[in-house]
């Protein structure tokens, strides 16, 4: 390991971490040569995992998910399954490159392909952050005007300075902090939909039904489905979660960074389970109040909020726009981390974080100004943001089947075959959402 225990003098790595991480860093060490066992083990490594799937639970996933649900009951909750298994290969995938390499995705795209393929990738891969964006920022301008009344507009300005009051943190505290404020707002998220899946009395049956009979309900629903993989697997995510590990913890060889990975795929399970189980409930929590009673033109997320309010009480409509603010601060936040990633690792170039915020948020503030339903906008970000999910995900599939990239942890046949799959699957659906587009 790079990085010293406690009792010794600390090394550069140690010396340059973050505020309140070096104690994270000498406890990781403790962790990989046997001084923690058990819980105390895997604390250290556990945070990375969490805020990527952030974006897994976004303000997009709202719209998506509830729009499935209100239409087509529990048809669709297999479609959730699928996507948030694909979900935790793929983030363990990119967590691992981060390990092996010591390098973020676009820093390796920026090394291993030509100059034109990167700059196409770079290109696209701000599209991507802009579409991110678009379904970040309306999500808390949505539930800053639930709740608080705030003009959409206003709120989608406060949520900007929300996001860099909560990246301030990784600055001035360190980012063990900025992970314990994440995991609240995920809490929060998680909290809120609890109560209303209670509330709901959802089907048993259809549960089941909607988990294990994978089918769809005509064209639509196919298209809608896409949408709910789009706001499921992020591609801005698939990038941050390799620059989330790459230097978090530093093995000092290959039986260390094996040991590393081991624990960071537990995250990796812990993290994207919990995002699973949320996305599912939004679906059976629309399929229980909504679409029981008829009710299937429900892909307004102002109009879920009265209905709420107004169909099961008890301040349902207030968790709900509760949970709807937790997700844009805390997608907003992590959307702006990725999107630096993104553009240091494919130009080597930064700028002020504030303005990578303006450029990126200049579209979703156009949006809110011009009046376009703030609902609408963010379905369809979705289905644009599934476009950009090979051009992150066949790269890394490459990557991780190379072993002189990825020395010990380069990916078994069954794993190279699974991902393979899953790339083929994505670009499919995207093909098909072009078509279903022009047609």
């Amino acid at each position: 390991m790079t990085i010293a225990v406690a009792d010794e003098k600390p090394t550069d790595e140690a010396a340059t971490a973050l505020p309140g991480e070096a104690r994270v860093l000498a406890e990781a060490e403790r962790s990989l040569h046997g001084g923690r066992h058990g819980l105390r083990a895997v604390w250290p490594f556990l945070g990375p995992a969490f805020i990527a799937s952030v974006a897994y639970v976004d303000p997009g996933n709202f719209a998506t998910n509830i729009a499935a649900g209100s239409e087509y009951g529990y048809v669709l909750l297999w479609v959730i399954l699928a996507a948030s298994l694909m979900g935790m290969l793929i983030q363990a995938l990119s967590a691992k490159l981060g390990i092996a390499t010591g390098l973020n995705l676009a820093e390796v795209c920026r090394q291993r392909f030509s100059p034109p393929v990167s700059f196409g990738l770079w290109i696209q891969a701000e599209l991507v952050a802009m579409a991110t964006d678009l379904a970040e920022f309306i999500g808390a301008a949505l539930g800053l005007n639930m709740l608080f009344g705030v003009p959409l507009l206003a709120a989608g300005i406060i949520t900007g300075v929300a996001a860099f009051a909560i990246l301030g943190l990784q600055t001035h505290a360190g980012f063990r902090h900025l992970e314990a404020v994440i995991v609240v707002l995920l809490g929060v998220i998680m909290a809120g939909f609890v109560v209303e899946v209670v509330h709901a009395h959802p089907s048993g049956a259809g549960i089941a039904h909607g988990l294990f009979e994978p089918r769809f309900a005509g064209g639509d629903s196919v298209l809608l489905a896409v949408g709910i993989l789009g706001a499921t697997v992020m591609p801005h995510v698939i990038y941050l979660h390799s620059a989330l590990t790459q230097k978090r913890v530093v093995g000092a060889d290959e039986l260390d960074k094996r040991k590393i990975f081991r624990f960071e795929r537990i995250d990796v399970v812990i993290a994207m389970s919990l995002a699973g189980l949320v996305n599912m409930s939004m679906l059976v929590m629309a399929a229980g109040v909504f679409h029981s009673r008829g009710l299937s033109g429900m892909d307004d997320l102002q109009k879920v909020y009265v209905a709420l309010g107004q169909i099961v009480g008890g301040h349902a409509g207030t968790f709900f726009g509760v949970a709807l603010l937790a997700s844009g601060l805390s997608s907003s936040s992590v959307g702006t981390m990725a999107g630096q990633i993104v553009m240091q690792g494919f130009i080597e170039r930064q700028i002020p974080l504030f303005l990578r915020r303006a450029i990126t948020m200049a579209p979703a503030l156009a949006v809110i100004a011009l009046g376009v339903n703030p609902s609408k906008a963010l379905v369809m970000s979705q289905v644009a943001l599934s476009f950009g999910i090979p051009f992150a995900l066949v790269p890394l599939v490459i990557f991780s089947n190379d072993r002189r990239l990825m020395g010990s942890l380069v990916n078994r046949r069954l794993t190279t075959l699974v991902s393979g799959v899953v790339a083929l699957v994505i670009v499919v659906l995207s093909l098909f959402v072009v078509y279903w587009t022009l047609a």
